[in-house]
């Protein structure tokens, strides 16, 4: 931020247009319905009754509670559990199973996408070829990437890792609730998979959709930020990003900045455009975020008032 003027930011930010506005909230809509069907879709399997449009609210808390907490956008999931056990009438167990199953189709989908966008950054030149220290950090991250799938086939096969290792902990410590919750929920993660695998595909084809909104999303706020970019060099930029939200930091605070700053003038574009691309990132986030949690004791208030 120190080494671009603001005058530069601002300019940048004003070619948007009031429509291209329009159009970007209107995909952050559609991206935030995908990632909620995905959700949807897992619970209803199994309670049908589920309300998908409560889904998008309690969807908006859990992810505003994340964005706002240190670490790389997780910790919401307990309030996740919480909104259905609480107001939906699901077992904790179920609901727990429930966001295990959804948490591990984001992650396949996330860790997908950096696949795939390492890859692009390889061609584009972000990373750099042939160097046997680049290749090295690769192997633990490959690894990394293949565990979300590698968990589901497990699950599937009636084998439970998480189960595992709690069991191991358990020898060593005084037993506690929650690790006897994550057992059975993992069980009944590993039933999911076998007794619904026509949902699992749906539920892992609306997450894959809501990464391509993204990937949309951001080519179309690079195009209007006049970045003209190919679909490596966004699939690369946007893989640059997701990692800065993998940081420590509160929405990948600084991180995220940094990143795209560095990808766009690796592209040949002012840093003032990588500087636009990631208040525009913020702003959307931002909005999620704060109307998360704005909604978050309705979750709680407002079912129960509605029943009475």
């Amino acid at each position: 931020m120190r080494s671009v003027p603001l005058i530069e930011i601002w300019d940048t930010l004003r070619q948007l247009k009031l429509w291209q506005i329009g159009v970007l909230l209107l995909l952050n809509v559609l991206v935030l319905l995908a990632m909620t069907a995905r959700w949807w879709i897992i619970l209803r399997a199994e309670n049908p009754n589920i309300p998908f449009l409560q889904l998008i609210r309690y969807r908006l808390a859990v992810f505003g509670l994340s964005y706002f907490t240190p670490g790389p956008q997780v910790g919401g999931e307990p309030l996740q559990v919480i909104y259905i056990q609480r107001n939906h009438g699901v077992t904790f167990a179920r609901a727990t199973a429930a966001v295990i199953m959804d948490k591990l189709l984001e992650f396949l989908a996330n860790f997908i996408l950096l696949g795939i966008g390492l890859t692009a950054a390889f061609r584009v030149g972000l990373v750099t070829r042939g160097s046997t220290q680049t290749i090295g950090s690769l192997i633990p991250l490959a690894a990394i990437l293949l565990w979300p799938l590698v968990h589901l086939v497990l699950l599937y096969q009636g084998r439970y890792p998480f189960s595992t290792l709690i069991r191991a902990a358990m020898s060593l410590t005084k037993k506690q609730k929650w690790m006897r919750l994550i057992i059975v929920s993992e069980r009944m993660a590993g039933a999911f998979t076998r007794r619904h695998p026509k949902s699992l595909l749906i539920a892992l084809f609306f997450s894959l959709l809501s990464w391509a909104g993204m990937a949309a999303e951001y080519f179309m706020v690079a195009g209007f930020l006049q970045a003209q970019l190919t679909v490596q060099q966004t699939l690369a930029a946007l893989t640059a990003a997701l990692f800065a939200f993998l940081m420590p930091l509160p929405g990948g605070l600084g991180a995220l900045e940094a990143s795209q700053v560095y990808v766009m003038t690796a592209f040949g574009y002012p840093a003032a455009v990588g500087i636009g691309i990631s208040l525009l990132m913020r702003a959307r986030d931002i909005l999620n975020g704060g109307l998360g949690l704005l909604l978050a004791g309705r979750g709680f208030t407002g079912d129960k008032q509605d029943e009475h």
